[in-house]
């Protein structure tokens, strides 16, 4: 007869997400995971193969995570431009919370990974991923002429996940909402002026 999982996986992935989100892949020791996790390291092993294997399963749980909240924002908007600087002015009131950190996890990871590994491969895509995604809100911001035809798409894109990741390290370190927030305003508006041409 097989043996059926004794643990919850969703609550273990979300607690193996956190821990790596907090401390970082490398500093994550077995002993933290265990703990983290309420699991012995045969358990753990069985149920992820890895400490690597469990780790890139809580950057896609992340990833997945950020990008279902994106394509919400931008799927139920009628005006995806003003929906992306929505999306930018929200970042004002970000603070931890109930999460490990206003940082990116993704970004986070990484700086810490080897240049030339396969988990910055890995990270690079779910990077790509988001990237892509505001990408496409753009391309619909044009076809509803919020943007013109002229616009590099792309190139915007990128500026725009720039914006949105250099905003959550910012609020690592931001003490004054009312700067935070007057900082938020400043890169909206600037994606505003686009609708300019």
């Amino acid at each position: 007869m097989a043996r059926h999982a004794t643990y919850d996986r969703d609550t273990a992935l979300e607690a193996a997400m956190n821990l790596f989100w907090t401390k970082g892949y490398h500093a994550t020791s077995l002993k933290d995971l265990e703990h983290a996790l309420s699991m012995k390291p045969g358990s753990i092993y069985a149920a992820f193969q890895s400490k690597e294997a469990l780790f890139r399963a809580t950057i896609g749980r992340y990833a997945d995570r950020m990008a279902g909240d994106m394509e919400r924002m931008i799927d139920t908007s009628p005006a995806p431009l003003a929906a992306l600087q929505a999306h930018l002015r929200s970042l004002s009131v970000l603070s931890p919370c109930d999460r490990p950190s206003t940082a990116c996890m993704l970004v986070k990871s990484l700086l810490e990974v080897q240049q030339d590994s396969a988990l910055r491969a890995l990270i690079v895509e779910q990077l790509d991923r988001i990237e892509g995604l505001i990408a496409r809100a753009l391309d619909r911001a044009q076809e509803t002429s919020e943007l013109p035809a002229t616009c590099d798409t792309r190139r915007v894109a990128r500026r725009i996940q720039t914006y949105i990741f250099g905003l959550k390290v910012q609020a690592q370190r931001e003490t004054d909402p009312q700067q935070m927030t007057e900082l938020c305003d400043d890169l909206a508006d600037e994606l505003g002026r686009l609708a300019q041409g």
